[in-house]
């Protein structure tokens, strides 16, 4: 069967997971695996300025971290006609398991609003086990609000009982406002410049994906506003408020699953080749600090799996006024890499064939315990000890 259509057998096979009492079935079973943090090298990085030995700004990643694990320098992107490699729809590609697995949400003009159509790993999870929605966690960047609809599937089998939640710089200042707006009522002039900041934010969300009382989540913004006040001003910005976000979590929340979907890269768009190198650099040092805090913690430590990689590549054309589009499912732009790493995990391997983007999810899946049964590929079976 092409493997770009649903695979039928493997769906049929995909028995129904038992769920939790307070969905109306027997309770879930305890999860005893290992955590999961999946990294998004995002913003679209080619192979050249990130595994090559020559000319990487990744040191950390090549020299120090691969060591440890199995890198994966020949992962594609299929070669799909009409395919947009890009942010969006790599994320999906990772989360589901399947290519063209999402829907556009929305007709408003200029607003992207695509969303998974095909569960997520964090669905997968949580409908296999008694995961709670602070451990499954999704961390995105601050400018790309329409990343916050990947933390669940529009699927009649799982869906929003199972997302995952979200940490960003955007649900922070949904957060705050109503904070604000609780703390400030009777100021009738500030109530409403509350009310309308909301209501913007209320734009960019889509029916059914509104936040949901989470009394961790409080817990965890309040701390945050404490230490970084209202303004947005003190706390970092950027990939590294990614990496903050990320390590907080941990500490904090200690999820199961988490991916940190960094993205600085793609501000080469602005044309400053600097932009995309340094950004690079950038989330080497984030990937750097996550891994020292999952070694230092005590949930983390010798029981946590690394899974990165990109969400797509860039073009690579030098007659190009700006070589670093990716927009165009070009040759470089579908050639991306993996690195796996942790207990079960191989080390110290680099493979030595082709796999392809859409394996992460089952790879995932089968280090967690649980089928992605909608998913159209397998695990890459080479990278377990």
């Amino acid at each position: 069967m092409d493997r770009r259509h649903f695979n039928t057998g493997l769906a049929a096979s995909f028995g129904a997971v038992a769920l939790n009492s307070s969905l109306g079935g027997p309770a879930r079973a305890a999860y005893r695996g290992p955590n999961v943090v999946i990294v998004r090298f995002g913003g679209g990085v080619r192979r050249s300025e990130t595994i090559d030995p020559q000319r990487t700004y990744a040191p950390y990643l090549l020299n120090s971290l691969a060591p440890r694990g199995v890198l994966v320098p020949d992962m594609q992107i299929a070669d799909i006609e009409g395919m947009d490699t890009s942010h969006a729809e790599g994320t999906i590609n990772i989360l589901t398991g399947r290519y063209a697995a999402w829907r556009d949400a929305t007709q408003e003009l200029l607003l992207n609003k695509i969303e998974p159509t095909s569960p997520t790993l964090f669905e997968y999870l949580r409908k296999a086990y008694d995961i709670a929605p602070h451990e499954a966690l999704l961390i995105n960047g601050e400018d790309r609000p329409q990343e916050e609809f990947f933390s669940f599937a529009r699927h009649n089998k799982f869906g929003g009982d199972f997302r995952a939640e979200v940490l960003s710089l955007y649900r922070y200042k949904r957060w705050l406002y109503g904070k604000l707006l609780e703390e400030n009522g009777s100021d009738e002039v500030l109530a409403g410049q509350l009310r309308d900041s909301i209501r913007k934010i209320e734009k960019h969300e889509l029916p059914g994906r509104s936040p949901r009382a989470n009394v961790r989540l409080d817990a965890f913004w309040q701390q945050w506003r404490e230490d970084y006040r209202d303004d947005g001003f003190v706390n970092p910005r950027g990939d590294r408020l990614l990496t903050e976000l990320a390590v907080r979590a941990m500490r904090k929340l200690r999820p199961r699953l988490m991916m940190i979907n960094y993205q600085d890269p793609d501000y080469v768009h602005w044309g400053n080749a600097s932009h995309y190198t340094r950004a690079i650099a950038i989330i080497d040092q984030g990937l750097q600090r996550l891994v020292n805090e999952a070694d230092r913690l005590d949930q983390y430590a010798n029981n946590t799996v690394f899974v990165v990689v990109p969400d797509c590549g860039r073009d690579s054309s030098p007659l190009k006024e700006l070589p670093f589009q990716h927009h165009f499912n070009t040759r470089s732009a579908r050639e991306i890499w993996t690195l796996v790493l942790g207990p079960g995990i191989d080390s110290g391997r680099v493979l030595d064939h082709t796999v392809d983007q859409t394996q992460i999810a089952a790879t995932i899946g089968a280090v967690m315990g649980f089928k992605a049964g909608y998913s159209e590929a397998g695990a890459i079976d080479a990278v377990f000890s």
